[in-house]
Formats: structure tokens, C-alpha cells, sequence
């Protein structure tokens, strides 16, 4: 049984790898990225994005090839709904605005399925008709940008720490997810996605399921829709299309059928991050005037390649099913992880290395004696090569643990909840590491 989850999982591969090539490029193109401001600026921009494919992500499950092409204006709709209705004093609290957003998702995905359940058209046409009426609705509502954001919303765009409540957003659609995957409900989505007649012989009642699917991705569309507006603060009618193309690449590029029955909330995430990751690499270069040309380009090229690479998959799949997708993302995070603390601490290093008082005699370069201890003052306070070295130990020492224990774990073929751990441990070190130079950072700054 684990053995077959495991091989289930192997589409995750590609997106993985992917994940951490593009992850180790953008930190030492972009090294602004390693730190609070900068995780907090990705979150928030990635956000819309990451949303948009997990509504794309649940309407795949379901099988029939339901794409939501229409998702990118309806983001876009609930964006310039809720600055106008703020604008004209009507809705301003937080529920207000939560629940006109989370509705107007809703509202619009229920009549979608209830157009392909019971007037019997097909998704295609009904994406494709949303998407012409929502983008001209939006310039009705709102002919050109404009309008703020609720005052409340403001802080959220400012970008300048992780903890955010766009990452609260984030982090609690993730889970909402992970928790429904343990329910029968989705066991009959799946089901269905992968074949509906055998589903409906086996007493699912595909009716509801497929209506419960597009629930979920309207309360999706909701939450990236007020995402959206706390990144722009305003109201924008124009960018439906741009999200649209983004985020059916991002739900392929994670490794979705769009046959139906095969996905996830992991792999749709590391869909979303890597086109942010892509556009990062890719605003590092200097293109002049044809920079979104560019970009646009190699999403689509992206979108391209990730559709024929599907084919391959079945192949992959029978002679790679020795590779775990979790424990290969371990090994490739930890390299990444070891990219992203050099850069955090490179610049301090050299800090440290030219301006660091010491006595007379001595290069700076301290091992097991300290500057204060050489200056005969009280106290020991660890130097920069101290902490190198005593966490390349340290990180050593775990790096050999969790290889024993991969080992362990690859012979019984399952991978428990040390993987996570690890994994969490690793992201802790880094977000303690980052968060103290950004504190250091002025006093350097000021002490030049």
C-alpha cells in the first residue's frame, strides 16, 4: 500500500526538482530575497497566484477537463466588487468583506456546475463564456484602476515581514485542504475524476460531489481575490488574463491531470511558486522593452513542455518508483537551504573580516578566542567563523541522521513524520538566521 501511495506521488518530481533549481538561481541572482522583507514581498505577491491554482486544482480532480479559464476575472471581479462597495461606504469590516468575497466565488462556481450539470454544456464553453462576460463586467464596474483598499487591508500589502496575514491565508487553505483529503468526500472526488460511470455504479452521486468541488474552488477564488487587493490596495479590472494564463501553468507544472483524478495541494503549491520563482529569475535580467514579452514567453514555453512531459509520466513513474518525491525534497532542500544561509551571512562575514577592533597581533579570525576575550574584556561572544563552523558541524551531524534514517525508512518503504520535522527544524534555523540580520543589518550600516 505504501509502496503503490508512493508511486502515486512520483508526478511530484518534476515540480520538486524544478522547484529547487529555480529556488538556488533566484538567491544568488536576487540575494535581496534571503530576507524578511524579501520572503514577505514573495508571499505576497505569490498569493493571488497560489489560490488561483488550487481552485484550478479542485475542479481537475473532478475530472471532465474543468478548467476555469474564467478565473483570473473573477479574481479580478471580487477585487474591483469590494473597493467599489468600500468606496461607496457600504461594506468595510473585515466580515463584510470576507463574506462578499467568499460569496460572489461561491455564487459564481455553483451556477458553472449547474450549468454543466443540468443544461448539460461543456466546461469548455461555460470557462469560456465566463471568462468574455466577467472581464467586460469589470470594466463596466470600474472603467480604468482605481479606488482603495478597506483601511484595515492596508498593512497587509506592505511586504516588510513573513508573518503576515497573507501568510495566515495561506497557511490555513493549505490546511483546510489537507484536511478535507482525509474525508470520504474526497475519496468519491477522486473516484469520480478518474472515471465518473464507475464512480456513479458505485453509488457515488456525482451531482453533489461535482457541485461540493466547485464550492470549494469559488471559496478559493474568494480568498485570492481579497489577496489581490491587499498586494495591488486598490481596484484593477485588467488583469484577469495574466492570471489565467499563470495559473493553468502553474496546476500543470504541479503536476495535475486535467483528465481529472490526479492532484494536490503540494503539488499545486510548488506550481505557483515556481512561475513566481520564473518571473523573479527572469526580472534579474535586463530585457529593455521586451521584458513581459519575455516573460510571457517562457510561460508559455513552460506550459508547453509540462503538457508533454505528462506523457512521460506513466514511464518515470515505473522506473523511478525507488525515488521518494518527500525525501528527494529533503536532500535538494537542504542544499538550497545551505545556498540561501551563505548568502544571508556572506555580507556580515565580510563585515566582521574588515571592521572587527582586535589586539594587536591578531587577524580577526578567531576560532575557540573571541574578540572580547583577546581584548581581555568579560563575556564570550561567539565571531562569525565561530558560527560557520559550529553550524557546518551541526549541520553535518543532522545531515548524516537523516540519511540513516532515510535508509531505514526507504527499506520499509514509508517516510514518517521525521521527513516533516526535519524539514520544519531546517526552516526554523533559516527564518532565525535571516530574522537576526535584518536586525544586524542597520547597525552595520550605521557603524560605516
Amino acid at each position: 500500500m505504501a509502496g503503490r501511495q508512493e508511486r502515486s506521488q512520483s508526478y511530484l518530481l518534476v515540480p520538486i526538482l524544478l522547484f529547487a533549481v529555480l529556488l538556488a538561481i533566484a538567491v544568488i541572482r536576487g540575494p535581496n530575497l534571503v530576507s524578511m522583507s524579501g520572503f514577505g514581498s514573495a508571499i505576497l505577491v505569490a498569493a493571488p497566484l497560489i489560490m488561483a491554482t488550487y481552485a484550478l486544482m479542485a475542479l481537475a480532480i473532478a475530472g471532465r477537463g474543468t478548467v476555469d479559464l474564467a478565473v483570473g476575472p473573477l479574481v479580478a471581479f471580487i477585487n474591483v466588487s469590494v473597493v467599489t462597495l468600500n468606496g461607496l461606504g457600504i461594506i468595510t469590516s473585515p466580515i463584510g468583506v470576507f463574506v462578499v468575497a467568499l460569496g460572489i466565488g461561491v455564487i459564481y462556481q455553483v451556477l458553472f456546475a449547474l450549468l454543466i450539470l443540468f443544461v448539460r454544456v461543456q466546461p469548455i464553453i461555460v470557462a469560456l463564456s465566463g471568462f468574455l462576460a466577467l472581464s467586460g463586467i469589470n470594466l463596466v464596474i470600474m472603467p480604468r484602476p482605481g479606488g482603495a483598499a478597506p483601511d484595515w487591508m492596508s498593512s497587509w500589502g506592505l511586504g516588510t515581514t513573513i508573518f503576515s496575514p497573507i501568510l495566515l491565508i495561506i497557511l490555513v487553505a493549505t490546511a483546510a485542504w489537507l484536511l478535507f483529503t482525509l474525508t470520504a468526500f474526497y475519496t468519491n472526488l477522486r473516484l469520480m475524476g478518474y472515471d465518473e460511470r464507475a464512480a456513479y455504479t458505485s453509488g457515488v452521486r456525482i451531482y453533489a460531489v461535482r457541485t461540493g468541488a466547485h464550492v470549494i474552488a469559488g471559496l478559493f477564488e474568494g480568498l485570492g481575490g481579497l489577496c489581490y487587493t491587499a498586494l495591488i490596495s486598490s481596484g484593477d479590472p485588467t488583469q484577469g488574463t495574466t492570471l489565467t494564463l499563470t495559473s493553468v501553468t502553474a496546476l500543470v507544472l504541479g503536476g495535475a491531470s486535467l483528465t481529472g483524478g490526479r492532484g494536490g495541494v503540494t503539488g499545486a503549491l510548488l506550481g505557483a511558486l515556481n512561475l513566481f520563482l520564473i518571473g523573479y529569475v527572469l526580472s534579474t535580467f535586463d530585457f529593455g522593452g521586451i521584458q513581459a514579452f519575455v516573460t510571457q514567453l517562457f510561460y508559455g514555453l513552460i506550459l508547453i513542455a509540462s503538457l508533454l512531459f505528462t506523457l512521460l509520466i506513466p514511464l518515470i513513474s515505473r522506473h523511478l518508483s525507488f525515488i521518494s518525491p518527500f525525501g528527494s525534497f529533503l536532500i535538494l532542500g537542504l542544499i538550497d537551504l545551505a545556498i540561501m544561509l551563505q548568502v544571508a551571512t556572506s555580507d556580515s562575514y565580510k563585515v566582521s573580516l574588515t571592521q572587527s577592533v582586535v589586539a594587536p597581533g591578531h587577524t580577526g579570525r578567531y576560532l575557540l578566542l573571541s574578540p572580547a576575550a583577546a581584548l581581555g574584556e568579560s563575556g564570550w561572544s561567539p565571531t562569525v567563523l565561530q558560527k560557520v563552523l559550529f553550524g557546518a558541524a551541526l549541520v553535518l551531524g543532522l545531515f548524516t541522521l537523516i540519511i540513516r534514517v532515510m535508509v531505514a525508512e526507504a527499506l520499509s518503504r514509508r517516510f514518517g513524520v521525521f521527513l516533516y520535522a526535519a524539514i520544519g527544524v531546517l526552516l526554523l534555523m533559516l527564518l532565525l538566521v535571516v530574522s537576526l540580520e535584518s536586525h544586524a543589518m542597520p547597525l552595520i550600516g550605521g557603524g560605516q
